[in-house]
């Protein structure tokens, strides 16, 4: 028999042994929360060291909903109250990333400075945001996940790009690198309402490379809905975990954002396109020490060149 004292302890336990098991947890439930819960879980998975560091008033006033809501939020995984969950954050912060805590207390000096430095304090505000999310970009961003996208853009007959409002550039720069990589690419534009259409072109010998974030492109949501049909390969890169797109994703990139900052920065995104571009042209020339991707100008030089060198 169980003693009282022992059950107690037992009832004290966290329902989740890790923050794995917590994100797994909040992605199963996700359909089925009501409103409010959805907007506080797309918040803390987006910003786990924010909800590890942080007190709950100013998680909750981020959030833009009252402190209880968060308290409800946990007791609805089964913790006793926020401060449970939140201990389950605050130890994936301590074994998984040693030396963040000052980090942000460096970032957040840096942030307090801008207050004083009017329009100059802007780009510097947005400039310490970038440098936070592409450190943890790095962080989060598997090698193994990488190599894997390179392996299916490498044999694509034909390589299908959508991207839409903000995501739009990070497709249109993604076209421009694969092209100088002599692959055959496809960027489903949206104008005309045409996409869809291209998209139902694809086979299951292409793959389609998805760009969302939120409030999500459902134009982009419907073109992944399209390749999953089609038994296409989906690369997507989005926010989260909980994201339309994550459904449909064979590869998944997440890059989480602050839900409430006015626009996207689109630094992270970049940077991961170039990388995801200089994967494949390891993949396409394995002999090659340092990848490189040809620019344009080079491309036409050597053209030139061949040209002459085949009239002499």
């Amino acid at each position: 028999m169980v003693s009282r004292s022992e059950a107690e302890k037992k009832s004290q336990l966290p329902p989740h042994k890790n923050y794995e098991q917590v994100v797994n947890d909040i992605t199963a439930r996700y359909p089925d929360l009501s409103e409010r819960f959805q907007q506080v879980a797309r918040f803390i998975m987006q910003n786990p060291n924010v909800v590890a560091l942080e007190s709950i008033n100013a998680i909750a006033q981020k959030c833009g909903l009252h402190p209880s809501t968060l308290v409800r939020f946990a007791q609805n995984l089964g913790y006793s109250g926020f401060k449970q969950m939140q201990s389950v954050f605050q130890t994936r912060l301590a074994t998984s990333a040693p030396g963040y805590n000052e980090r942000i207390v460096a970032l957040e000096s840096d942030l307090q400075k801008n207050q004083k430095q009017g329009s100059l304090g802007f780009l510097q505000n947005l400039v310490v945001r970038d440098i936070a999310t592409l450190q943890g970009m790095l962080e989060s961003i598997k090698a193994s996940d990488l190599d894997k996208c390179a392996g299916y853009l490498k044999k694509a007959d034909t390589i299908f790009i959508a991207g839409q409002l903000r995501s739009e550039p990070v497709a249109i720069l993604m076209r421009y690198l694969l092209t100088m990589l002599n692959r055959k690419v496809v960027l489903l534009d949206m104008a005309g309402g045409l996409a869809p259409h291209m998209a139902m072109n694809m086979t299951k010998q292409d793959a389609l490379i998805a760009v969302s974030f939120r409030h999500y492109a459902q134009e982009v949501m419907n073109i992944a809905d399209i390749a999953e049909a089609k038994s296409v390969p989906v690369i997507a890169i989005t926010d989260s975990v909980l994201s339309p797109l994550a459904k449909n994703a064979t590869v998944l990139f997440t890059i989480p954002e602050e839900e409430y900052s006015f626009s996207r920065s689109l630094a992270a995104p970049v940077c991961l396109v170039q990388c995801m571009a200089l994967s494949l042209a390891a993949a396409l020339h394995p002999e090659e020490e340092q990848p490189r991707i040809e620019t344009l100008t080079e491309r036409t030089l050597r053209a030139e060149e061949h040209k002459k060198a085949v009239n002499k």
